[in-house]
């Protein structure tokens, strides 16, 4: 067993830990679909998405990115739909696979999506590299347990054909994409008034989801739980210490009552069409999501 597999208690009487000997039977290459799907659908559907949602937040600590949304109008005109739109997009790719029929939808609504502007090749790759790796920290840091190695890689292999399907190319191996991924955001993690404005858009958009009074409280949390880089680059305030502990032990709270909850038997990546988001409330079609009208901005570089 590798350094990074989970110890397996003796006595499981749960079944919790039943699906991660499955996924040990199963090639992280060749298998790399079913085994993320099993991963984010079932073992842990809620710690993917609130990861993912820290991966596109992460995104705007970057100037040509942030810049980039602010100069279309659409991120903020339109906050949360955006925001449903890269959610729907990524769960039918996951429910469905990349080479199915709704998966090739999809890519083709992304596609057209990003190819309205001249995104640079790096900037593409570093999104990327965040839905990759966002999850594998957030699950070793919060989740009910670790992923195994078979999760890390499968999650890269299926990230990786996705990317492809994209029109990404140069993407590294498994660890050479990690040191991408932490350089790139060394060297562009800079404040920049962009980042902040896309980065107050997305905090309203959070706030929102909430009744009106506990919306400050949700605020200095969603602060507090980021990163002191994110939090310079977007030119958010400092947290108070016991602040920060308290978002990192509730998350790890949440982790620990998921591992005393039964075995999930009902995927929830990507329940399907007639799921409602705050942006569909009447649920969506793939036909809905997207920019509403043609914007001729351009990115640099």
């Amino acid at each position: 067993m590798s350094e990074t597999d989970v110890r397996q208690p003796w006595f499981d009487p749960l079944g919790k830990f039943a699906r991660l000997r499955l996924i040990r039977d199963l090639d992280p290459e060749r298998d790399h679909t079913l085994i993320y799907r099993i991963s984010a659908g079932l073992e842990f559907p809620w710690d993917y998405r609130r990861a993912l949602e820290l991966a596109l937040f992460r995104t705007f600590c970057v100037p040509s990115i942030s810049g980039l949304l602010r100069r279309t109008g659409e991120f903020a005109r339109r906050t949360q739909k955006r925001y449903d739109d890269t959610s729907i997009l990524m769960e039918e790719l996951g429910r469905h696979g990349y080479d199915s029929r709704q998966g090739k939808r999809s890519l083709r609504m992304i596609n057209r999506m990003h190819g309205r502007y001249d995104i640079s090749n790096d900037d593409m790759l570093y999104v990327l590299s965040t839905f990759v790796y966002d999850p594998i920290r957030w699950i070793d840091a919060y989740g009910w347990r670790s992923l195994s190695e078979h999760e890390r890689l499968a999650a890269y292999h299926y990230y990786r054909q996705v990317g492809r399907r994209m029109g990404i190319h140069s993407i590294p191996d498994y660890v050479e994409f990690e040191r991408f991924n932490r350089e790139y955001e060394a060297e562009h993690f800079v404040f920049a008034e962009s980042n902040r404005a896309v980065g107050l858009d997305s905090l309203a958009m959070v706030c929102a989801w909430f009744p009106r009074p506990m919306r400050w409280l949700v605020a200095r949390g969603f602060i507090a739980g980021l990163e002191p880089a994110m939090r310079t680059a977007f030119g958010f305030p400092e947290p108070r210490e016991w602040e920060e502990r308290a978002v990192a032990g509730a998350l790890r709270w949440h982790g620990r009552l998921e591992r005393l909850l039964p075995s999930r038997r009902v995927s929830r990546l990507g329940r399907g069409r007639k799921l409602s988001y705050p942006g569909y409330p009447h649920g969506y079609d793939l036909d809905d999501l997207g920019a509403l009208d043609r914007c001729p901005v351009e990115a640099s570089g």
